[in-house]
C-alpha cells in the first residue's frame, strides 16, 4: 500500500534483480534521488516502494492462505456440478419454489424438500449508514450489500462484502448483512442489492440463501448485482425457463473451467481500457463462463466487459446484464494494482446507485514524508513547480522527527520537532500560500526504539502497525503493537496537534497513515480528530458482525473516488501509487510512465480520479513528467477537499 523508505546502507535489492530491471524496462536514478538530504545526519533517500500493505492478494496472510484451497474447492464443487453429482441441499424451505428448485443442472432431478437442511446461524447483520459524497449521487440512494458466513471459506464473505460496502459508501446509505439475513420483500427497500457469492453451495455446505431471496431477484424491477457464485441454484429455484426467458443465459449450463482449465485470463476489457488481471498459479478459481442464449423468445444480453485468455486468445464474458440483473464472473477484490480489472466494478455501480452521473475525471497528487528533517530548499523547489503549474496539492508532514537510536547520527539519538526546525516550518508556510493543503502523516511515523521493520527512524517505518521482513524480503505484517488501543492512538494524535499548533502551524484538515498500516480502533480515532482519511485502508474481520474483531483477518483496499467507509470515515482516493525508480522488497519499480498507465486505466470510471503521492526528496523532473501525462489523458488537477465533492 504505502511507501516505505529505507536508506542505502541497508539496500537489499539484489544484482540480478537491478540486472533485470535494466533489461526489461530499466531505470536511471535522477540527480536529485542520488543527492544528499540536508538534515539529521545527511541523510541519503533509499529506494522505497507502493507497498500493498497485505501481500499480493490484498488480503491478510491468513487470508491469503485460504486463497488457494478456496480456489481448488471451487474448482472441485463445480466440476461436480458439471458431471451432475452435486447434491444442493436448501438451507431453508422454499414454500413457494418450482418443483425443480434444487436441482444442479438441467438433467439432475429435483430433490425432496424433506431432505434440505438448516444452515448455520446467521451472523448478527450490521448496518453502516453513510452519507452521499459524490455530486452525482440522488439524496437517498441505499444500496444492500449480502454476503456468505458459511462454509470452510465463510470468512472470506465479509471481507469482500467491506470491500463492496465501502464502494457503495460513495453513493449514500449502505446496509450490510448476511445473505442468511435475507427476508421477503427487502430488494424493494433499498436503491439497488449487491451479492457475493463466495461460499459454492453444495455437497456438505446447504444452500444458506432463502429461496425468497431468488425469487425476490426475479420479481424485482430494481437493479441487482450478482457476484461469483450460486447464480445456477437461482435458477434452479425460480425454474430454469424462467431464467432463460427472463434473462437470455443459461447458469445451470455455465462453469469455471474450460476443457478442464480456468486458462491464463490476464486481461479484461472494458470501454475501451485494457484492465490487467494477474493470479498466480492456484490461486485462481477461475471466471464462470455464461451460456448466453439466441433465438426467439430470449432477451438480449449485454457484455459489459470481456476477458481474455493469453494462452489461446479466446475471449469471454467478464460481466453481463440483461433485465434488472448484472453479473460478474468473479469476485474482483483479491490480486489487485492500480489498473486492475476491479476498476470495472467500480464504475458499474453508478448503474445501479447514480446512473445519471456526467463524466469527469480529476487528478490530485501529494508531496510526501515530510518533517523536521526535509530540506527546505527542496521543499520550495517543489511549491514553485506547483504553483506555476497551477496545481493545488497536499504536504503530508510528519511534525517530529526521531532516530531513537542514532542510526543516521554516528549512535546518538536524536529527536527534532517542527518548532526546533524553523526553516522547515517557513518552508511549510511558504507552501501553504502557494497552493498546499497541511496533512498530518503520524506522529512520529516510527515505532519505539526498534525496527519496525526497517531502522526505527521516521518515515522509514510503522508507526501503528508491527511488521519485520522475512527470508525472502518480503515486508510481512504482524499486527497492532501490544498497547493499541483508542486510548493510545488518540494520545499519539493528540501529541502530534499539539507539535503542529507551537510550530504556529493550522490543524491539518486531513490525515494520512503512515505506511497505510493501523488497526479498526485507530481508523477511527483517526475518523474523529480529522475531516477524512487520504490513504488506502485495512478492514478486518468482525466489522461488519459487531463481534470481535479478528487481527489477523483483513483485506487492503484502494479507491478510485471519495467513500464513507465501514468505520463510518470519509475516505478520499490514493490509486495510482507513487514513483519509485527503484525495485525494492520485491515490488518492481515504478516510473512516470508506470503512474500515467495507470491514470489511463482508470478514465474507464466514469467519475474517477487519478491520486498519487511524490517524495520531494527525488528531483522535479519525474514529477513533472508525471503531472504532464495524467494531464494529457484530460484529467484536471484539484485540491484533496475536493475529492469528497
Amino acid at each position: 500500500m504505502k511507501n516505505l523508505r529505507r536508506r542505502p546502507r541497508v539496500f537489499l535489492v539484489s544484482l540480478v534483480a537491478l540486472v533485470a530491471a535494466a533489461l526489461f524496462g530499466g531505470f536511471v536514478l535522477s540527480g536529485g534521488a542520488q543527492a544528499s538530504i540536508a538534515g539529521p545526519g545527511g541523510r541519503k533517500p533509499g529506494a522505497s516502494h507502493a507497498l500493498k500493505g497485505v501481500g499480493p492478494a490484498a488480503l491478510s496472510a491468513a487470508g491469503t492462505k485460504n486463497l488457494k484451497a478456496w480456489a481448488a474447492d471451487q474448482l472441485k464443487t463445480d466440476g461436480q456440478r458439471r458431471n451432475h453429482a452435486l447434491v444442493v441441499r436448501a438451507a431453508v424451505p422454499a414454500k413457494s419454489a418450482p418443483a425443480n428448485a434444487v436441482r444442479n443442472n438441467k438433467a439432475t432431478a429435483a430433490e425432496p424438500a424433506a431432505f434440505r437442511t438448516t444452515a448455520a446461524k446467521a451472523t448478527t447483520a450490521r448496518t453502516v449508514t453513510v452519507k452521499p459524497l459524490a455530486a452525482t449521487a440522488a439524496t437517498g440512494t441505499s444500496a444492500l450489500v449480502l454476503y456468505d458466513t458459511t462454509g470452510p471459506y465463510g470468512s472470506l464473505g465479509e471481507l469482500y462484502a467491506m470491500a463492496l460496502a465501502n464502494l457503495s459508501g460513495h453513493f449514500g446509505t449502505v446496509t450490510s448483512k448476511p445473505v442468511s439475513a435475507y427476508t421477503a420483500g427487502m430488494v424493494e427497500q433499498y436503491t439497488a442489492t449487491i451479492y457475493v457469492g463466495s461460499t459454492y453451495y453444495g455437497g456438505s455446505i446447504p444452500d444458506a440463501i432463502p429461496a425468497a431471496f431468488y425469487q425476490d431477484v426475479m420479481a424485482t424491477s430494481k437493479p441487482v448485482t450478482w457476484i461469483g457464485d450460486n447464480i445456477w441454484n437461482m435458477a434452479n429455484t425460480d425454474g430454469i425457463p424462467a431464467f432463460e426467458q427472463k434473462y437470455g443465459w443459461d447458469p445451470t449450463n455455465s462453469y469455471f473451467e474450460v476443457n478442464g482449465s480456468v486458462g491464463n485470463i490476464n486481461q479484461v476489457s472494458y470501454k475501451g481500457r485494457t484492465l490487467t488481471r494477474t493470479i498466480p498459479t492456484g490461486y485462481d478459481g477461475g471466471i464462470l463462463h455464461p451460456a448466453i442464449l439466441s433465438g426467439a423468445g430470449y432477451p438480449q444480453v449485454t457484455q459489459l466487459a470481456q476477458a481474455t485468455d493469453a494462452n489461446s486468445g479466446a475471449t469471454s464474458p467478464w460481466a453481463i446484464r440483461s433485465g434488472n440483473l448484472t453479473y460478474v464472473t468473479e469476485i474482483p477484490f483479491t490480486y489487485v494494482s492500480e489498473s486492475d480489472r476491479v476498476i470495472v466494478m467500480e464504475d458499474l455501480l453508478f448503474d445501479a446507485l447514480a446512473p445519471a452521473t456526467t463524466e469527469r475525471h480529476r487528478a490530485f497528487v501529494r508531496l510526501e514524508d515530510i518533517s523536521p528533517g526535509s530540506d527546505p530548499t527542496q521543499l520550495r523547489t517543489m511549491a514553485d513547480y506547483l504553483y506555476s503549474q497551477k496545481i493545488p496539492y497536499g504536504i503530508n508532514v510528519i511534525p517530529e522527527y526521531t532516530d531513537p537510536r542514532g542510526v543516521y547520527n554516528n549512535g546518538v539519538p536524536q529527536t527534532i520537532t517542527l518548532a526546533q526546525a524553523p526553516q522547515v516550518v517557513a518552508a511549510l508556510k511558504y507552501m501553504l500560500a502557494h497552493g498546499a493543503v497541511l496533512m498530518n502523516h503520524g506522529f512520529t511515523h516510527q515505532y519505539s526504539n526498534v525496527n519496525n521493520p526497517y531502522t526505527g527512524v521516521t518515515a522509514d517505518d510503522f508507526e501503528f502497525f508491527r511488521a519485520h521482513i522475512d527470508a525472502n524480503n518480503n515486508v510481512v505484517y504482524d499486527g497492532p503493537p501490544a498497547e493499541d488501543s483508542t486510548v493510545w492512538a488518540q494520545t499519539r494524535v493528540t501529541s502530534a496537534l499539539g507539535l503542529f499548533a507551537a510550530a504556529g502551524l493550522p490543524k491539518p484538515a486531513l490525515w494520512t497513515t503512515p505506511h497505510y498500516a493501523a488497526s479498526a480502533p485507530d481508523y477511527r480515532v483517526f475518523g474523529q480528530n480529522y475531516t477524512a482519511r487520504l490513504e488506502r485502508s485495512l478492514y478486518f474481520a468482525g466489522t461488519l458482525s459487531g463481534g470481535a474483531v479478528n487481527a489477523s483477518q483483513y483485506i487492503g483496499q484502494f479507491f478510485p473516488y471519495a467513500v464513507k467507509d465501514v468505520y463510518g470515515t470519509t475516505v478520499l482516493p490514493e490509486n495510482l501509487g507513487n514513483y519509485e525508480p527503484v525495485p525494492y522488497n520485491n515490488h518492481p519499480a515504478r516510473l512516470p510512465a508506470d503512474l500515467i498507465a495507470a491514470a489511463k486505466a482508470n478514465l474507464a470510471v466514469r467519475d474517477g480520479v487519478a491520486s498519487f503521492f511524490y517524495h520531494p526528496y527525488y528531483d522535479v523532473t519525474p514529477l513533472q513528467q508525471t503531472i504532464d501525462g495524467i494531464k494529457a489523458l484530460g484529467y484536471t488537477f484539484v485540491g484533496p477537499m475536493d475529492l469528497a465533492q
